[in-house]
């Protein structure tokens, strides 16, 4: 689940990252090198490795696709093979001889290592613009959100953030537990005998369980996207999930016990029926701005 979610926070900064890397990039190589040879080339590969050490790996392909170097990798059983390898048929190298720019690709699984990773390419030509080379980095999914994402879930923050949405949805379950036993317990010991049931009690063991159900929702919604990082269903027109499931559990909530209270103040007060109708009216006020909520939302994801 955390994958899907580490795929989402790249696709939203993924112009930043190609920004940040084509920079890095041009600030270490020129894109036009006049009498530029395989030395030059492995020198400025040299030059990458130390300006971006989260790199995986970095080689040169020509411009057949094949690679002209040794990966160059700060990992043991990643560094020092490679070299003569196609990969023209890989997508970074068409796109980069069609677009003839930096490019950064979408995550793939790296058939070295099995982890996510993302491939920027940077070509070199010469001076009657053919291609000397293309530079290539891999770099995996993780670090190139740590580099361009601070707050990702795979940042220190967002590593401590989950931790702490664990303890408060552990200590939230904990309360809805109590809720659900206090409620149970608060009309199970009339037994079987129904003619000494009240309706009292029965109110407000009903209270009990519904504020219970409501925290239990919370408390999934909370733990499945901030600590498991599942995706959010975005299809259903609600862009902030956790908000939404919390208030129409309130929603339902607050409809029963304005319900409970309009049967208790007809059979007790009816002069307190107003009181019901009030909570009523609230009712219905949050459904309209839940819905206005939800609708803004949705047009801003559009």
């Amino acid at each position: 689940m955390l994958v899907v979610k580490e795929i989402q926070e790249y696709a939203q900064v993924r112009t930043k990252a190609r920004a940040y890397l084509c920079y890095i990039m041009s600030r270490n190589i020129s894109q036009s090198m006049d009498g530029g040879t395989l030395e030059s080339v492995i020198g400025k590969i040299k030059d990458l490795k130390e300006a971006l050490p989260q790199s995986e790996v970095i080689y040169a392909i020509d411009g057949n696709g094949i690679q002209m170097v040794n990966n160059i990798s700060s990992t043991s059983k990643l560094n020092g093979f490679g070299k003569g390898d196609d990969r023209s048929d890989r997508a970074y190298y068409y796109k980069t001889l069609e677009e003839h720019r930096c490019m950064l690709t979408d995550p793939y699984p790296s058939l070295v290592s099995n982890e996510l990773v993302v491939t920027a390419t940077f070509p070199l030509y010469d001076k009657d613009n053919n291609v000397l080379a293309i530079i290539c980095i891999d770099i995996t999914l993780k670090n190139i959100l740590k580099m361009v994402h601070p707050s990702s879930i795979d940042s220190t923050f967002g590593t401590v953030s989950r931790v702490v949405y664990a303890a408060f949805s552990f200590a939230l379950f904990a309360v809805a537990v109590l809720l659900f036993i206090k409620g149970v317990s608060s009309f199970l010991h009339f037994g079987l005998d129904f003619s000494a049931i009240d309706i009292n009690l029965m109110f407000k063991s009903t209270i009990l369980l519904t504020l219970s159900l409501a925290i239990m929702d919370l408390v999934k919604a909370i733990f499945e996207e901030e600590v498991l990082g599942a995706e959010k269903r975005h299809g259903s027109g609600d862009s902030h999930q956790t908000m939404v499931r919390f208030l129409g559990s309130i929603i339902i909530a607050l409809s029963i016990e304005s319900l409970m209270l309009v049967f208790k103040f007809a059979l007790t007060d009816p002069s307190k029926l107003l009181y019901a109708v009030y909570l009523i009216g609230g009712v219905t006020a949050l459904i309209i701005a839940l819905s206005i909520y939800i609708k803004a939302t949705k047009e801003e994801k559009r």
